[in-house]
């Protein structure tokens, strides 16, 4: 009597923490609200979670998309009487040490006692008493407190919320914490889809995650599996003939660990986070934490056939590359010679060696020894999947990566701005560097359809003709002349329209042409186009000798397709929290850049590279079936010493852009064969537009763009001479079809 009576004074004076001894209790709003991490999910356009931001990958699942084996599996291993208790059972806990002698265990605390262990940390030094500290006092009133807030857990919540907040919160090692992600990452299924067998292990593992992994420790995973499958007979939720079919079956899993540098879209993801940054702070909000779901406009398919283009084009470019510079080191100057110590000025500038000479107390001498110090790497390789193993020094290693060709890629739909695919580089597991919006080279020629709407836009029709001769400014400030040179150095007297001058994108016609409109037009039409970076006021713009981003560049040309309204890139719908509420929808930026006559000139011109003798996109034909029943405009792009490769593909649906090049401007090839865009980077484009029109699932199909209403100029040059000649002569001047050629490109 005394030790029941005793009992009751111990457990009160506990709940209201008598005279601070024992230590308060999680508030009442906090037990009324419990707080467990969630991840942030990102969201396609087609309703697939592409990307995830958490400190524990958690995904709330609800009661109903439970699976019922998993159910079943808790409470004969766990707590057979959980609809019975009121967040105690004492019987239980008799029971316990007989079950534990007949060699039958099970878990000492009620799931509700777990759940208030996961839900609040009771040993929390705020929440510490006089007696806290006392050895075995402490325990016991740390055991006090589970049981009492288990308690009032039970009079706050339904028996199916406590058993799903249960299942929210618990971890299955691997980073998976909470049913869904752990039915994710060990079978690649739904919490609701789990088998029986699927059930019992993912419960066993609740004992201990790492002793009883299935993937490092599968014997004991595969015994304790079993033992969840014996508790399960015993309460007659299996047979025996069930039972004893499940235990003989091996344990198969479909593993994968989620992680910020793996999966689909990683470059992206990189970008939204930066995004969202202003709006978190904003709204006092915890992007790794708090559940939110964003909603992207990111096709899954389109940004899988995307990256996959890459990369079947970039692991060729690299063996080309490492085949062309074999024996030598591809960082040169412009006469061809080998920077001398690029490597070592480029590891003194690395964030590794400031570190070491920070902590080795400014000891460059030792800092520069740790450096050069041989160690087992990890590193990038096209040959394999998940990497190989180096023994490098950290200049070794930074030797090697310098060796690697990069790539970004940048889809969109003209109409709507709405991006599709992200691809920033090769790999972000490796190279964290975004290329899409972050990096910004030289366009080459890709710039020139900008100069050449500012001639459309002031007069000059696609049938205009100039003379392929030598054309030369002088700058009075300095006394120098700059005559741009065509790719192939000759100049052909040939009079012809600017539609084929730009289609074969010579440099001499662009330039004639920019003497005639003059610089600041071309740079007002760049703004307007939606260039955001400085364009330098110097005759060599045509040749895109300012930087700018695939981001900016792929929003200038979709203006054309839609019908010259330039509309901002977007690729954020909306952003909601966790309980569906919508916390920001995202409307884009549009504008009216230029006029629908001039925009259609404009596809019009663009088309002449895959339409128009010796254009720089005919070899597309080769290449892929993209051309085939389909109208493409297109534009290649390539600077002076062949370190940035461009390509910009227009369809009535998409405008994708590519830049292809060197960590570093000074390593590139040395010849036009391979190192101009056409070589570069067209071919990606191929690839992926050839995928998205095979996969009805993209929504993209072939046609014609569409012409604005009212559009009635006269874009055929050999129509406009009839006019103005007699037939025999226009005869001369009849379009003939284009043959594919050896490839041509421009600086």
């Amino acid at each position: 009597m005394l030790l029941i009576i005793g009992n009751i004074l111990f457990f009160w004076s506990v709940s209201v923490d008598l005279f601070g001894l024992f230590g308060a209790f999680p508030s009442t709003d906090k037990l009324l609200n419990p707080k467990s991490e969630l991840a942030t999910e990102i969201i396609s356009e087609d309703n697939k979670v592409i990307g995830k931001f958490f400190h524990e990958n958690r995904t709330a699942v609800k009661y109903e998309g439970i699976s019922g084996n998993v159910i079943k599996a808790l409470y004969a291993t766990e707590d057979i009487r959980f609809d019975e208790h009121s967040g105690i059972d004492l019987g239980g806990i008799l029971g316990l040490f007989w079950s534990a002698l007949q060699g039958k265990p099970r878990g000492g605390s009620t799931l509700t006692q777990q759940l208030a262990k996961n839900l609040y940390d009771t040993r929390a030094e705020e929440l510490g008493g006089h007696l806290s500290g006392v050895p075995g006092v402490g325990l016991g009133i740390i055991k006090a407190k589970e049981w009492i807030v288990a308690i009032r857990l039970e009079r706050s919540y339904s028996k199916k919320e406590i058993l799903t907040m249960y299942l929210n919160t618990v971890h299955f090692g691997s980073n998976a914490f909470g049913l869904t992600v752990a039915a994710k990452t060990f079978f690649n299924t739904k919490p609701d889809a789990l088998t029986v067998e699927q059930a019992a292990l993912l419960v066993g593992m609740l004992k201990g995650p790492s002793q009883y992994s299935p993937v490092y420790r599968k014997e004991r995973a595969l015994g304790r599996r079993n033992v969840v499958l014996d508790q399960m007979r015993r309460y007659d939720f299996l047979s025996d003939e069930e039972a004893e079919r499940l235990k003989a079956t091996p344990i198969t899993l479909n593993y994968n660990v989620e992680s910020h540098n793996d999966g689909t879209a990683t470059y992206f993801r990189g970008e939204v986070k930066k995004e969202l940054a202003t709006l978190c702070k904003e709204q006092h909000l915890d992007l790794y934490t708090d559940g939110l779901k964003i909603y992207t406009t990111i096709n899954s398919n389109i940004q899988k056939a995307a990256e996959a283009a890459v990369a079947k084009h970039m692991r060729k470019q690299q063996a080309d590359f490492d085949k062309y510079w074999s024996g030598r080191n591809p960082w040169c100057d412009e006469d061809g010679k080998e920077i001398k110590d690029f490597i070592v000025n480029a590891a003194k500038r690395s964030d590794r060696y400031r570190q070491l000479v920070q902590d080795l107390d400014g000891d460059k001498e030792a800092a520069w020894k740790v450096m050069n110090t041989k160690v087992k790497m990890h590193v990038f390789s096209w040959a394999s999947d998940t990497g190989v193993y180096k023994y490098f020094s950290p200049v070794d290693s930074i030797a090697y990566y310098k060796h690697f060709l990069h790539s970004g890629l940048l889809s969109l739909d003209p109409h709507t701005g709405q991006i599709k695919a992200w691809v920033g580089g090769i790999t972000y597991k490796y190279f964290k560097y975004d290329h899409v919006r972050q990096g910004k080279r030289q366009p080459g020629s890709s710039f020139k359809p900008i100069l050449y709407a500012t001639c459309i836009e002031n007069g000059f029709g696609p049938c205009h003709e100039m003379v392929d001769a030598p054309v030369t400014f002088h700058n009075d400030d300095n006394n120098t002349d700059w005559t741009p040179k065509n790719s192939d150095g000759v100049y052909t007297g040939e009079r012809m329209s600017l539609r084929k001058a730009m289609a074969q994108s010579i440099n001499s016609v662009a330039a004639g042409m920019l003497k005639q409109v003059g610089i600041p037009p071309v740079i007002d039409m760049a703004k307007r186009l939606g260039i955001v970076s400085i364009i330098d006021p110097v005759p060599p713009l045509i040749l895109g000798a300012s930087d700018v981003s695939l981001y900016e560049l792929v929003g200038a040309y979709a203006t054309f397709v839609n019908h010259g309204q330039y509309i901002k890139p977007i690729f954020l719908k909306r952003v909601e929290d966790k309980n569906g509420n919508v916390i920001r929808n995202f409307i884009p930026e549009r504008r009216d850049a230029i006029s629908p006559t001039v925009a259609y000139t404009m596809v019009h011109m663009l088309k002449g590279a895959t339409t128009e003798r010796n254009g720089t996109a005919l070899g597309l034909y080769r290449l892929g079936k993209t051309l085939i029943g389909n109208e493409v405009g297109a534009k290649t792009g390539t600077t002076s010493n062949y370190s940035d490769g461009w390509f910009v593909g227009c369809t009535r649906d998409l405008v994708t852009g590519i830049w292809v090049g060197g960590d570093d401007r000074s390593i590139h090839f040395r010849s036009s064969n391979l190192g101009q865009g056409a070589r570069m980077a067209m071919p990606i484009w191929s690839y992926f537009m050839d995928s998205v029109y095979a996969n009805p699932a993209t929504g993209v199909t072939k046609g014609p763009f569409e012409k604005p209403l009212g559009f009635d100029e006269q874009l055929n040059c050999a129509e406009l001479k009839r006019q103005d000649l007699d037939t025999d002569t226009a005869g001369k001047n009849t379009y003939q079809a284009p043959q594919p050629k050896d490839l041509k490109d421009e600086f």
